[in-house]
């Protein structure tokens, strides 16, 4: 009997063929794909697996159209850039083609699921659904996976049709509507613009853009804060009022105070406690990484992708905050105190094991926890996030840390200041836990009643500051408070608006192009970037794998949107096409043009699938540098001409963006020398503009002399 297990991505393959069998063997087809041979319970198991998604959803028609008919084809043939699956999904049409039972064995989630189902209906046939089973489990240990081999369940429908359902509406929203703006730029001036929408993109990108708007509309408003430096051990005391916004009152305060004493009036002291951490989830990982380590989301979800990969935590996409007993913990603890550094806090454990457990649960995974299985050979990142996850998993069985507070009132010439202090009575599971920092402040030796001396009495002015810019953590934070996205989705989402151009920097910041196409879209179509439209439909796919509604009903209500929207934006042809236009050019500005002082813009030719630089008044100027793959301007310009440095290459260089400054000081313009500039000494060359031929001096925008041929034919006479 042949029976066939697909996984979803070669490393968990090997794990479960060893999992189940410790002399299974590795073979490899067409000299690429690796797969296993084994034999268990008289069954001749082949374990294949697939690198993520094998399939991909394409129009029924013409590509890079407008359309609603659409068919899963492989990926390798909807895009180049997935050739590299080719050989993964012709090794499971082999193997699977005619076995007598089938295991679908990738991760357990949505995505996970619909991968394995296209997998088997596709790959192997449509039959190959009626003898199928399911593998579900949280962590790739042996034990995990045994498990889950010996206690199959059946496919959950509801988690295909949901995957299904997000892949149509993804592509209706993304890619249709996408279609249309860039139909809207190439009608209206004809030019290529790409533009990129999406269900969830738009409306973070919105998120974005209010923020922005918030930040730039802010009007700051001066207060004043009165502190005084005492001769006791320079303590700083401020006053009780804190932040005051009336002028006349700050100086009444300090004028009645400077040059007075300052006596005890009441010391105050409480004890408070702090709960451990609760368990990670995916968001809380991801916040804490970029808390400690900077990792942007991202960089955090493939660090933790990895370990679970190897075996050495679980499954990361995750929304749970709740251990469960079944985990083991003892044996967890057991393994892990194999490292020294990870036994020394493992010893201290209470002899009753009770997480700290949050509110969030995940029907599907537990929440992120080391396996036991202590790891080998990890790069820099998931060394970091592994520890991270191990100290984390120790902390929450510990329990409260404990402080106590000092809060001291000053009374000077009847205005009252303060200062607090606080101390660690009992650590706690801070002790345990090496990325918190401990406040453990000294307490000075001073009684209700003592007479202070004022060394200094400071009034600061200040200014009220606006709401601080998103960085890649709280944006993810925002967005599971919104609901908007899903665990899995969201870095990748971030990374999209990066990659697009739309926003740049750690503390996010908006450029023009993606703050105009969201005021664009608001003016024409604000459907699209509604929170509430991606909720309700990310609520409505949930409901699918509660039986609330049918991936039929979701699918046709979002069609119904997105046609509306592309009514909406072709109604609206020429003023989207020119807005998005205008934006995308002064978004990509990158300088001065050293022919006619026009702009210098950054473009992309459809034809030759790369970026250059051109004016922004051709045809009447045609000034134009070419740019290599994946260069980067930078604000820096050459002190030779006053181009723009770029950043290009692996290791990275800079250069001017003329290739030939330095060499030829007439190129890459009209070689020909007419003069010598009478204001630096530079050449002066003869350009073409848009109102005919001038002289202008090689050292713009530095100098800039010009003058008409006919002048300089003057003054040369």
């Amino acid at each position: 009997m042949h029976e066939v297990i697909i996984c979803e991505k070669p490393s968990s393959a090997e794990k479960i063929a060893k999992a189940l069998s410790p002399s299974a063997k590795k073979k490899v087809y067409n000299k690429k794909v690796k797969y296993w041979e084994l034999k268990r319970d008289s069954k001749d198991i082949t374990v294949v697996s697939g690198v993520g998604h094998l399939y991909s959803l394409v129009p029924e028609k013409q590509k890079y159209k407008v359309s609603f008919d659409l068919h899963w084809v492989p990926a390798h043939e909807a895009s180049k850039s997935s050739a590299f699956t080719k050989n993964y999904l012709n090794a499971i049409k082999k193997f699977g083609k005619n076995a007598d039972s089938y295991i679908h064995a990738c991760d357990y989630d949505v995505e996970g699921t619909l991968i394995g189902y296209n997998a088997l209906k596709y790959a192997c046939g449509e039959d190959s659904l009626n003898k199928s089973s399911r593998m579900k489990f949280s962590t790739l240990t042996k034990k995990d996976i045994i498990d889950a081999y010996e206690n199959r369940i059946n496919i959950d429908m509801h988690q295909v049709d949901n995957g299904i359902a997000r892949h149509i509406l993804d592509y209706y929203f993304g890619m249709n509507i996408s279609i249309a703006l860039s139909d809207c730029v190439k009608k209206t001036k004809h030019r290529f613009l790409k533009l990129s929408v999406g269900r969830v993109q738009t409306p973070t990108l919105s998120i974005l853009v209010n923020r922005e708007k918030e930040i730039r509309d802010f009007i700051p408003e001066p207060y004043w804060n009165l502190k005084a430096i005492l001769d006791f051990e320079d303590i700083e005391i401020k006053h009780v009022d804190g932040n005051i916004f009336d002028r006349e009152r700050a100086e009444e305060i300090f004028n009645k105070c400077n040059g007075k004493d300052a006596t005890v009036d009441k010391i105050t002291f409480s004890n408070s406690t702090t709960k451990p951490p609760v368990p990670f989830n995916l968001s809380g990982l991801q916040a804490e990484a970029y808390s400690v380590f900077g990792f942007s989301p991202k960089r955090t979800q493939i660090a933790a992708q990895n370990l679970y990969s190897a075996g050495y935590t679980s499954y990361p996409r995750t929304s749970s905050q709740k251990l469960p007993e079944s985990l083991g913990f003892r044996d967890i603890f057991k393994q892990l105190s194999a490292n020294h550094e990870f036994k020394k806090h493992i010893d201290q454990l209470p002899s009753k094991l009770v997480p700290h457990n949050g509110k969030k649960d995940d029907a599907a995974h537990p929440p992120i926890h080391p396996t036991g299985i202590l790891p080998a050979n990890l790069s820099k990142d998931e060394q970091k996030i592994y520890n991270l996850i191990v100290y984390r998993f120790i902390a929450v069985f510990f329990e409260s840390a404990k402080f106590q507070s000092m809060r001291t009132v000053l009374d000077i010439e009847g205005e009252k200041f303060k200062f607090s202090r606080r101390r660690v009575t009992h650590k706690g599971w801070m002790e345990h836990y090496p990325f918190k920092k401990i406040d453990n402040e000294k307490f000075p030796d001073v009684e209700e009643g003592d007479v202070m001396s004022v060394k200094e009495l400071i009034s600061e002015e200040k200014e009220t500051k606006p709401p601080a810019r998103y960085n890649q953590a709280s944006l993810i934070k925002e967005l599971e408070k919104k609901n908007l996205g899903t665990k899995a989705t969201r870095a990748d989402i971030i990374d999209k608006l990066y990659d697009r151009k739309y926003i740049n920097g750690t503390q996010i910041e908006v450029n023009e192009l993606g703050e105009n196409l969201i005021d664009t879209l608001n003016t024409y179509c604000n459907d699209l970037t509604s929170e509430e439209l991606t909720r309700d439909l990310e609520n409505k796919l949930e409901g699918i794998n509660q039986e609330q509604t049918t991936k039929e009903s979701v699918v046709g209500e979002g069609e119904k949107d997105v046609r509306e929207i592309l009514t909406d934006i072709d109604k609206n042809m020429k003023g989207i096409g020119s807005k998005l236009y205008e934006a995308y050019q002064a978004s990509n500005v990158v300088g001065t043009c050293p022919a006619c002082g026009g702009n210098l813009i950054k473009r992309y030719s459809p034809k030759t699938k790369s970026s250059f630089v051109g004016c922004s008044n051709y045809p009447d100027c045609t000034t134009i540098y070419s740019i290599p793959k994946g260069t980067h301007f930078l604000k820096k310009t050459c002190e030779k001409c006053g181009l723009p440095i770029i950043s290009f290459g692996k290791p990275r260089q800079r250069a001017c963006l003329d290739t030939n400054c330095g060499k030829d000081k007439t190129k890459p313009h009209d070689p020909k020398v007419v003069g010598e500039c009478p204001e630096c000494g530079k050449n002066l060359l003869k350009r073409s503009g848009r109102y005919g031929d001038f002289v202008g001096c090689s050292g713009f925008p530095k100098c800039r002399f010009t003058c008409s041929l006919e002048e300089l034919e003057s003054k040369l006479k």
